[in-house]
């Protein structure tokens, strides 16, 4: 009996022996199944991969082509002439450090930041045209972004930060010297669309109906920029914006010196400094056009007050025509979209001091007279450079500025200059 016993008792161990074994090579195979899958999985989408950048032309060489190739080309893809572009990023390079990296050229970085500026690309499409892939498109647009922030310091200033002598472009016509010798500049103000989330945005809606960014500007008579204040709400008056500048010795606004002053529209207010028309007399060149001639001594003056201070006009036309992305601006955090804004007034700038200015964008604007054609046709379209030009309702905070004893000042130079303006016809 004991024998019997025994030796089902170790039949029975024995089974239990194998199923164990069984479980175990059955564990071993699913461990296996699913591991296999997992290599296989990673071989395909890692390993055996097709790349999504497999064009043969590279950023690198599209721009060195487009450098090589016909001046036009690199004027429709980065709005300015080979030579303007060259000498654009020896300046970054020397002056900026902006520094070729492991795997991109400092020239490819350029081309990929005036390529957004000027053709108002998003990134997917620049993917496709440097090759890139989207994260790297944005890293570089980033960084030659800051770069060119900090040239604007340097190029959006005067040219004679003291106005000791006069604008060439007054001195040597007739209609404006010796009447407006001490004019140094014009001031003006624009609108730039915003993207911004829906609950940020109200503030930022003013006459045009859409989230803008209120801009305003001063600009010499070679139309370059010599200030700029960015990032204000699109509802914000004119003279909030103005009186803040002028007011906050941290925006470094250049003053103009005793006896010299800039030219506003009435959207400002009168004070020292700042001359601005006649009120309640036409003004605006297209009004002049289309009706009866010029008459009497307010008239005149307007006359050639609103054509001495349409180069302000004209200088916003050349910005917005040069960079689409300024009328179509692409979702980037609003900080970053006030960045663009002085960015292209900076790039504006360096093209008009550059010592090759035959720009064909300048070269249009500089005829008053086919300019105001594509301002009119413009405003028109989206509405007037400033929501303040024919605002003779002040209702920003001028603090009574322009009823005092430098509004009174501001009224007698315009009285003298329209007087000699009168006795010169």
């Amino acid at each position: 009996m004991s024998i019997v016993e025994n030796s089902s008792g170790d039949e029975s161990d024995d089974e239990r022996e194998k199923k164990e074994i069984l479980q175990r090579m059955e564990c071993f195979n699913r461990l296996f199944v699913i591991a296999s899958s997992s290599v296989q999985l990673y071989y395909e989408k890692y390993i055996l991969k097709q790349p999504c950048m497999d064009s043969k032309q590279s950023g690198e060489t599209w721009i060195r082509e487009i450098l090589d190739g016909h001046e036009s080309r690199c004027m429709i893809n980065f709005r300015m002439s080979k030579i303007v572009f060259t000498s654009l990023l020896i300046v970054l390079e020397t002056r900026y450090n902006l520094q070729t990296a492991r795997n991109i050229s400092s020239s490819e970085m350029l081309g990929i930041f005036l390529y957004i500026l000027g053709t108002g690309a998003k990134v997917s499409q620049c993917r496709e045209r440097f090759q890139r892939s989207g994260s790297t498109i944005s890293q570089y647009f980033a960084i030659v972004l800051e770069k060119v922030s900090r040239m604007a310091i340097d190029l959006i200033a005067p040219e004679d930060p003291f106005f000791n002598s006069i604008p060439e472009q007054i001195r040597n016509d007739s209609r404006y010297m010796p009447h407006f010798k001490d004019c140094i500049g014009a001031i003006d103000g624009t609108h730039i669309a915003a993207i911004l989330p829906p609950n940020e945005q109200i503030p930022y809606i003013g006459r045009k109906g859409i989230p803008t960014q209120n801009v305003m500007a001063v600009c010499d008579f070679n139309m370059c920029f010599t200030f700029v204040m960015a990032g204000w709400e699109g509802s914000a008056h004119d003279t909030r914006i103005f009186l803040d500048a002028i007011r906050d010795l941290k925006y470094k606004f250049s003053h103009p010196p005793n006896g010299k002053y800039y030219l506003v529209d009435s959207g400002y207010p009168q004070m020292k400094g700042y001359l601005g028309p006649y009120r309640g007399q036409r003004y605006h060149l297209p009004d002049f056009r289309r009706g009866r001639p010029v008459s009497g001594k307010e008239e005149i003056f307007n006359h050639s007050h609103s054509s001495l201070r349409s180069v302000i006009e004209r200088t916003f036309g050349v910005l917005k025509k040069k960079w689409a992305i300024l009328r179509d601006m692409p979702s980037y955090s609003f900080e970053k979209q006030t960045m663009i804004v002085v960015a292209t007034m900076t790039i504006h700038n360096f093209i008009r001091k550059h010592v090759g200015r035959n720009d064909a964008d300048f070269m249009e604007y500089e005829d008053i007279n086919r300019a105001y054609e594509n301002i009119v046709d413009s405003e028109n379209a989206h509405g007037r450079e400033s929501d303040d030009d024919d605002d003779d309702d002040d209702d920003g905070d001028d603090d009574g500025e322009s009823n005092n004893s430098s509004g009174f000042e501001m009224e007698l130079i315009r009285d003298a200059i329209a007087s000699s303006l009168m006795n010169s016809l």
